[in-house]
């Protein structure tokens, strides 16, 4: 394949902690990843040469929780929240309803154009879940969808309890037939750890079970309060603990220890009009944090990476540093990944080229379309 030169890149932000950033930059990519960087003036010679004319150059975002498949909206709960109604787990059920009732053709096409926006907007590599079917047949099928637009696919069938049946018998069905017909789906089994959804003890069994199956652990936690989310996905060794809004300082430390990504989602926060976590708590305390956007009908509808980088840097105290290494490394840590979220020598050559000089301007002119292009391996997107 011939090589590309991406060269007068004004500030390049490479999320590799050896060299984190270079001004007055170059890149070089070939077989769609990268293969050289450094100064402008020491690139070398290539076929091709892209002129990025001073502007700043990041990582694909990578954003690492989100629930893509589905069908309807949730408007009317929306209008109720922001009139002054509670967010509850609850409406999940009016989405589920609306998801069975769907057929492929329709919810392929809403998939599509929930990936079609993210990509505008600078993400390269994105996580998507089921959760809104909760029959083995729908949770199946939701999968299936999610497979054909990501990799990184997360059977959640344990979202919330169905009203047709018990928790016990629920349980049973996420452990047992439901798992068999997702998991040749899935990479990732995921459990909503919380009030009015799984308590401790249910959400461990569901982890287990999916684990040995094969998938690897991720779960919802500490979204409406302090309990044992973030807790047990340390224990379990999952690969993150997301939402971590109410945490204890024993929930910190577990954290710092195990090395469980905690994954933040300030944009549910600015949707049901929450507290939002604190992510200077977290850094502090060493922990690696990433940011998602947790796009879904109900208490997240954003696809936008960079919509959440401006609320982290506004409302949860992290630097516009912080917050782009955590919509990029923090997210590929998040999934496991190193191959994409930096910028370096052999990673994927996934790359947003800003209409600005520097990241900050992401949380600067917040609400501005600064994604002037977008590069997967290597290939121009947008």
């Amino acid at each position: 394949m011939r090589a590309t030169v991406f060269d007068g890149i004004g500030l390049l932000y490479t999320a590799d902690p050896a060299r984190e950033e270079i001004e007055d930059a170059a890149l070089v990519v070939q077989d769609g990843v990268v293969s050289w960087i450094g100064r402008s003036g020491d690139a070398p010679a290539a076929e091709e040469r892209v002129e990025v004319d001073g502007r700043a150059v990041i990582p694909g975002f990578v954003d690492s929780h989100a629930h893509l498949v589905f069908a309807g909206d949730r408007t009317a709960e929306f209008a109720a929240r922001m009139a002054g109604e509670p967010y509850a787990a609850e409406g999940i059920a009016a989405t589920v309803a609306a998801t069975r009732a769907a057929t492929i053709p329709e919810l392929v096409a809403n998939t599509a154009v929930l990936v079609s926006e993210m990509t505008l907007q600078g993400t390269t590599t994105f996580e998507t879940k089921s959760g809104y079917g909760l029959t083995v047949e729908d949770e199946r099928r939701c999968l299936e969808i999610a497979s054909q637009f990501t990799e990184e696919t997360t059977y959640l069938g344990a979202h919330v309890v169905p009203p047709e049946t018990t928790a016990d018998d629920y349980v049973r069905t996420v452990t047992g037939p439901m798992l068999d017909a997702c998991a040749p789906y899935a990479k990732w089994v995921d459990v909503f750890c919380e009030r009015g959804a799984f308590d401790e003890d249910q959400s461990r069994e569901i982890l287990a079970a999916g684990m040995k199956a094969g998938l690897r652990a991720r779960v919802h936690a500490n979204q409406l309060g302090e309990g044992p989310g973030v807790r047990l996905a340390c224990e379990m060794g999952a690969a993150s603990a997301d939402h971590c809004t109410h945490l204890s300082g024993a929930d910190v430390a577990a954290l710092a220890d195990s090395g469980v990504v905690a994954t933040l989602l300030p944009a549910a926060e600015f949707s049901t009009r929450s507290p939002y976590p604190d992510a200077r708590r977290l850094l502090d305390a060493g922990v690696t944090v990433a940011l998602a956007t947790d796009c879904n009908p109900g208490s997240s509808f954003t696809t936008s990476m960079p919509f959440c980088v401006a609320l982290a840097v506004r409302e949860m105290r992290m630097t516009p540093l912080e917050a782009v290494r955590a919509a990029t490394s923090g997210g590929a840590r998040a999934l496991r990944r190193t191959d994409v979220g930096t910028l370096r020598v052999g990673a994927r050559a996934d790359l947003v080229i800003l209409e600005a000089p520097s990241y900050v301007h992401l949380a600067y002119r917040p609400g501005v379309p600064l994604v002037a292009q977008v590069w997967q391996s290597g290939r121009r997107v947008v």
